[in-house]
């Protein structure tokens, strides 16, 4: 069976979501082998053998810390060398689609970019991805060389398929282009406890009809009650009301959670584009005419400052 390369995304040794989720596509197309860089790659082998990987190839140096992407391009390519791979998986996250963008140039293939689902095909891994700001959903497949493939968070289901997820050192020489643009300094982004926006199973958005940051109060407080995210729109993003690394939309962050909650959101395309795979939709709106409706799975027409606080209360009572 032909062997698939998986990207690891992790964090000191302890593996990210979005990866599970690329092994459970793997497997459909292959015998998974993942790629664990950098501190702790040591450390991915069990969780990644768990889900499937029959091979994991580790590399650690400080060039992954110290410099941009380039590095990590340049393992990925020592390892697709080496495995001759029918297809590369890689998190469609903003470094994963440069890593993967910069691979396929350097091997001479084909890319796919925020696929939502892949399934083997005759003539190689076919891929779903939704287009034109998620108005069409389009069955895609690379036609020259070996597929580069990014991979939205929570396309799949994370499944237990435990492999022998041997351990093996990958052999990497890095060129003078690796070097080229080095990290300077790095400041920690601020938690807030919540699951990362991009990788969350239930998102929770406020937008223009919050009407003021203080408001805002009112859809953390429903996403905390959840274990949800919080997003929120480019209007409420613009006007100051929350910070610009929530924002969803075409121009922000793309999602697509099992559950995403708009609340005061017209629908404007712009966010629509940022949310629109998302499994199940549900708008709260004062406006029976707002463009979100469109799309929704479930509607609620009313006042989002009387229906959000009782939505709130009521998961609290049903959550004991």
């Amino acid at each position: 069976m032909a062997e698939v390369l998986v990207y690891v995304d992790h964090v000191d040794g302890a593996v990210r979501k979005p990866t599970l989720e690329l092994l459970t596509l793997a497997r459909r197309l292959g015998e998974p082998v993942a790629v664990a860089l950098g501190a702790g790659a040591e450390n991915t082998a069990a969780a990644l053998a768990e889900h499937g990987a029959v091979k994991v190839l580790t590399h650690d140096a400080a060039e992954y810390a110290d410099y941009l992407v380039v590095p990590k391009v340049e393992a990925l390519q020592a390892a697709y060398e080496a495995v001759s791979p029918a297809a590369v998986l890689v998190p469609s996250s903003a470094e994963g689609k440069e890593i993967a963008a910069r691979l396929a140039l350097r091997i001479g293939s084909g890319i796919i970019t925020d696929a939502v689902d892949l399934e083997a095909g005759d003539e190689g891994p076919v891929a779903t991805q939704s287009v034109f700001a998620a108005s069409f959903t389009t069955k895609t497949r690379v036609s020259k060389g070996t597929p580069v493939i990014t991979v939205k968070p929570n396309s799949a289901a994370v499944e237990a398929a435990p492999a022998a997820g041997s351990v093996e050192a990958l052999n990497v020489s890095f060129s003078d282009k690796a070097t080229g643009t080095k990290v300077t300094g790095r400041t920690a982004r601020e938690s807030t406890g919540r699951p990362e926006l991009t990788e969350a199973a239930i998102v929770v958005s406020g937008g223009r009809g919050v009407n003021g940051a203080e408001n805002f109060a009112i859809i953390e407080a429903l996403a905390d009650s959840l274990g949800a995210a919080v997003g929120a729109s480019r209007a409420a993003v613009d006007a100051g009301w929350y910070p610009h690394t929530n924002q969803v939309g075409q121009t922000g962050k793309s999602v697509s959670p099992q559950l995403y909650i708009a609340s005061g959101i017209s629908g404007a395309i712009q966010h629509r584009a940022g949310m629109q795979t998302s499994k199940t939709i549900v708008a709260i709106n004062k406006d029976p005419e707002a463009p979100i409706f469109d799309l929704v799975d479930y509607g609620v027409v009313g006042d989002l400052f009387d229906v959000v606080p009782q939505l709130t209360e009521e998961v609290k009572t049903r959550k004991g």
